[in-house]
């Protein structure tokens, strides 16, 4: 059987590698092992060119995390701490999600997966989590991940996948969903009340939490999108 094609987002920042020190288009290798390991194809889709012309190549896509979306592109005024904004990143995943979106390309959001999605359906965010839940538990140290539990909402199909009534996963996240985007429904949150996974509706599959799942050592979510996207 024949690997469906599953292509992931990346960042576009400076790095050091072996000797050198340069502009990088890099991953963290975790999605990428996840999805070999589900049986996919992973291809790294740079911020680059057109990558929304190769919706039509792609059996399946991976928004990955990274850093803030542009306010402006939901129409706020950037908070003190909204910070790594990359105007290109957002101009090339905004068109990929739609051309995924129009061709029903299952599609999983990854902490910023699920804000660009939200953001491209017409939703808002909360630009700085802690000034609306009272702690910084979503994003305790700089390049660490916190773990919280969330709570899949019944019958949600992430509850089907994850088929537990509370899990506790991976968060680095200082924003969150605020207004909902156009036929995006909630289906877990934190303790706290913040939205931790949306689900899109009349859409074969189209699922996007804020949490981590390629910092476990197994996730049902990338089998899950891996399984849909097989032809």
């Amino acid at each position: 059987m024949s690997r469906p094609v599953i292509g992931i987002t990346c960042y576009v920042e400076p790095a050091k590698f072996t000797v050198w020190e340069m502009t990088t288009a890099l991953l963290p290798y975790d999605y990428v092992d996840h999805v070999v390991r589900a049986g996919g194809q992973p291809v790294i889709l740079p911020p680059a060119g057109d990558p929304a012309a190769l919706a039509g190549r792609l059996d399946g896509l991976i928004l990955a995390g990274g850093g803030d979306v542009d306010p402006a592109r939901y129409g706020a005024a950037p908070h003190e701490r909204t910070g790594h904004v990359r105007g290109f990143r957002d101009d090339a995943e905004f068109g990929l999600v739609r051309a995924a979106l129009e061709r029903g390309i299952p599609f999983l959001g990854v902490c910023r997966g699920l804000q660009v999605l939200n953001v491209a359906l017409g939703g808002s965010l909360l630009q700085h989590l802690p000034d609306v839940v009272g702690h910084h538990e979503h994003a305790p140290a700089p390049g660490g991940f916190g773990r919280m539990p969330v709570r899949p909402v019944p019958g949600s199909r992430l509850a089907k996948i994850l088929d537990v009534e509370t899990a506790d996963v991976a968060h680095y996240h200082h924003q969150a969903a605020d207004r909902l985007g156009a036929g995006l429904t909630a289906t877990a949150h934190a303790d706290d009340g913040a939205v931790e996974a949306v689900e899109l509706e009349d859409h074969p599959f189209a699922l996007a939490v804020q949490w981590h799942p390629e910092a476990d050592a197994e996730s049902p979510l990338f089998e899950e999108l891996v399984r849909r996207s097989r032809p």
